[in-house]
């Protein structure tokens, strides 16, 4: 605040950097990570949203909510709410219902049922039909639906939110957390001449909670650790308030605002904010049974606890705060019981999901959240047109270039021929479909030396869809297994592949070093800190459309100049150790390496050590992937990857990317993220050589030097129909080697050896970019009967 900086002009500082996501006052930046690199970057929570919408259906009163739809071993069943008559009055209760169940009925004849009969349930579409023709999304309430009741089942959602995320997470030590926003101590808390009680949304959680929690304890399949833990909690313990404290009477009260913060929604309530920073370590730790928070909606930023997986906001929306100021209380990456980051770029995403129960609906959410997160964006280009490209500076081995415009015409068609950008020359949401399933199509040959640093200049521009993915988070569901789990052929090709294994890499360090060597020698060069100098002068005769297209200064002259020595060159740096840490090699090794490369190579190092160290470890990372693809060898072991994989951990997936009901695979949906994967199952699954396929789960995995590698696909084939009858395959967009990572490149190798050396027995592995490709790989139409005439 204003006293820091003020005391900071006593130090007489040369400069001051500040950091902040929101800025008051802007200053000159010099570094920016919005919202969108965030996101990309996997440095903050994924979001999902459970939308609530009030609707009226024509011609009736009667009181409906559809909770949700779930998927079972026969058809779906939806979970609705309605209104029961019991001996104590009218009360509304949650059901599981089935195709052709009579509301009427079930209502205890209640006249406002008449006709409700529930015809159609569908899981992609989280829809439910009724026989007189009334239709409802799941999120949806209609009839007698006051704010009360909203917040009612907003509660509800919070809860169940709470559940399935605290169930997912319990046996990776992950705390969960849930936050509840509202606008005065009263609705949590009451003061009276009897003493205190609980407010009326503490009164619904207790209630809720219950309820919740009973029709948990019922699920067989609970573990019995977690049905402890629940068990072990009180409902009146689990929850907490978080607010000032009038230190005289010590009660709880509302903070004081004048009309600036009250405009803004942001309140100097320095007692909670200070309540619960004191309180973040207790809140994360198991034996501490808080895990409901409600405090007031307006806690300036900065006191957000990692580990909030579910906000609910209980108030009206009558200030500016955007939903993205309120959701950021969310974002931070969640820790461990040790106090560790779970950030592993692979399932961060999947750990990491904050859920947002709005009172709005999910669509009427998302856009004003992306709205706020595009208006934050507004210094991002729009277009990717040649105009964007042409000039553009990048780096590449050590080497500064310069996008010409016939690379920038290469690069506007390649978006051009794939559909990557529209008629107005925005990024299209293929585009970002085909990065986010690593399906893109490859570059003309002569910018794939700058595959990298072209496709960071394609990212930077600002596209509606590459607005981060909010999911719909009622349209997560369980996938259950069916009846093709139990197929023989498919516990053959389990039995064929689910052997573990240990590799170990036997490689001559001499070789390495002389590999590292010669590579270093020939393309380690390092940019030296380079200033360019641009003077211009306003020009004659500005028209006013030539000011505002900014060519109303003309550059005249164009000076660069370089530094001969990095302001890094006066620091300390451990070079042995840092690239030993980074290339995973002995400090031995790494001493050879650098103390056999050119003199003049290795004096690079005080121009730049960062830059040195980092292409240094990248470079001989390469080498060392190289080698020990060359050196590798698996040797199996006596576990195996157990079955139960396809049921354990699995995380509820999203029906909304589902296709219709599946004939061949081992689940009736499959969740696809590319029309790559798309295509494929749709051919699959109509192949009359196909007995029965499965998308493994990500608990099967092959260890490799480079990190754990989980194959897409296994498939049993028809005996007889095609040569390998038992197939594993990776689909990838691309199979041109130049178009795959180096890191994937390296696994993809790994797992050919693995299947090689450990699964001889008919397993067929490779990589396939469509079913037409696949079936040349098995060999269709092969006779296995015919043998040799001699």
């Amino acid at each position: 605040g204003g006293r820091t900086l003020d005391s900071l002009v006593e130090f007489n500082p040369l400069f001051i950097l500040r950091y902040s996501a929101t800025h008051k006052t802007q200053h000159n930046k010099i570094h920016r990570l919005d919202a969108l690199d965030a996101y990309n970057q996997k440095l903050v929570k994924k979001i999902a949203v459970r939308g609530i919408t009030v609707k009226g259906l024509a011609g009736t009163n009667a009181y409906l909510y559809l909770e949700s739809i779930e998927i079972s071993r026969q058809s779906p069943v939806a979970r609705i709410e309605i209104e029961v008559k019991q001996n104590s009055g009218i009360k509304r209760i949650t059901r599981k219902l089935g195709k052709g169940d009579n509301l009427y009925d079930l209502s205890g004849e209640l006249d406002q049922y008449k006709g409700f009969v529930v015809s159609e349930i569908s899981a992609i579409t989280d829809t439910v039909e009724f026989t007189n023709g009334h239709q409802l999304q799941a999120g949806e309430a209609t009839g007698d639906v006051n704010e009360a009741a909203l917040r009612q089942i907003q509660i509800r959602e919070a809860i169940k939110a709470h559940f399935e995320k605290e169930r997912a997470l319990f046996h990776q030590g992950i705390k969960v957390l849930t936050l509840f926003f509202i606008d005065e101590v009263a609705k949590y808390r009451l003061y009276g001449d009897a003493g205190e009680e609980g407010g009326e949304y503490a009164q619904i959680f207790e209630e809720e909670y219950r309820d919740a929690l009973n029709e948990l304890k019922q699920d067989l399949l609970l573990d019995e650790a977690y049905r402890k833990h629940l068990y072990g909690i009180s409902v009146e313990q689990t929850h907490n308030g978080y607010f000032s404290i009038d230190k005289k009477s010590k009660r709880l009260v509302d903070p004081k605002m004048n009309a600036t913060e009250k405009r803004k929604g942001e309140a100097n309530d320095v007692d909670a904010y200070d309540l619960i920073l004191k309180d973040k370590e207790r809140l994360l730790a198991f034996e501490e049974p808080t895990r409901f928070i409600f405090s007031h909606s307006a806690l300036r930023e900065g006191w957000d606890n990692p580990n909030v997986f579910v906000i609910c906001t209980l108030k009206h929306s009558d200030n500016t705060v955007s939903r993205r100021q309120e959701v950021g209380r969310g974002l931070r990456i969640a820790v461990n019981r040790l106090g560790e980051r779970q950030d592993t770029p692979a399932t961060v995403h999947q750990t990491n999901v904050l859920t947002v129960v709005a009172s709005e609906s999910y669509q009427e959410f998302v856009a004003a959240l992306q709205s706020d997160i595009s208006q934050s964006l507004s210094e991002r280009p729009r277009v990717a047109d040649e105009a964007y490209f042409t000039g553009k500076v990048f780096l590449t081995g050590g080497d500064t270039v310069e996008v010409t415009p016939q690379m920038a015409k290469q690069i506007y068609k390649y978006l051009l021929r794939h559909d990557y950008t529209d008629d107005e020359d925005h990024i299209a949401r293929d585009y970002h479909d085909a990065v986010s399933s690593d399906t893109l199509a490859p570059l003309p040959e002569s910018l794939l030396p700058y595959r990298e640093q072209i496709f960071q200049l394609i990212n930077s521009v600002f596209s509606e869809a590459s607005l981060p993915q909010i999911e719909n988070g009622r349209g997560a569901k369980a996938n259950l297994l069916n009846s093709n789990f139990e197929k023989k052929e498919f516990k053959e090709l389990w039995s064929r592949i689910n052997r573990k294994a240990a590799y170990s890499v036997h490689f001559d360090s001499v070789e390495l070093v002389r590999k590292c060597v010669q590579v270093l020698d020939k393309e380690l060069r390092v940019a030296p800190l380079q200033y360019t100098v641009q003077r211009g002068e306003q020009a004659d005769g500005i028209s006013y459309d030539q000011m505002r297209s900014g060519e109303g200064f003309k550059v005249r002259e164009t000076a660069t100049e370089y530094s001969a020595n990095s302001i890094h060159s006066v620091v300390k740096y451990d070079l042995v150790g840092k690239v030993s840490e980074g290339a995973r090699l002995t400090r031995k090794t790494v001493v050879d390496i650098l103390s056999r490369i050119e003199k003049p190579i290795f004096d690079q190092f005080k121009t730049n050590p960062e830059d040195f160290i980092s292409k240094a470890v990248r470079m001989i990372q390469e080498q060392k992937a190289t080698v020990i693809i060359e050196r590798l060898s698996y040797n199996s072991i006596s576990e195996t990857h157990d079955i139960d994989i396809f049921t354990n951990g699995q995380s509820k997936q999203d029906f909304s990317k589902a296709g219709d009901p599946l004939k061949h695979h081992i689940y009736d949906y499959v969740i696809t993220d590319s029309k790559i994967e798309r295509a494929f199952v749709e051919e699959l699954d109509t192949s009359a050589e196909v007995v029965v396929y499965a998308k493994l789960p990500s608990g099967f995995s092959i260890p490799t030097p480079v990190g754990n590698y989980n194959p897409d696909w296994a498939i049993s084939f028809k005996e007889g129909a095609v040569k390998h009858v038992y197939f594993v395959a990776e689909t990838k967009g691309s199979m041109s080697s130049m178009e795959l990572r180096e890191i994937e490149k390296t696994k993809i190798e790994c797992a050919r050896k693995f299947f090689d050396e450990i699964n001889p027995e008919r397993v067929k592995y490779d990589v396939v970019d469509s079913y037409g490709k696949l079936m040349e790989v098995v060999g269709v139409g092969v006779d296995l009967s015919m043998g040799s005439d001699s």
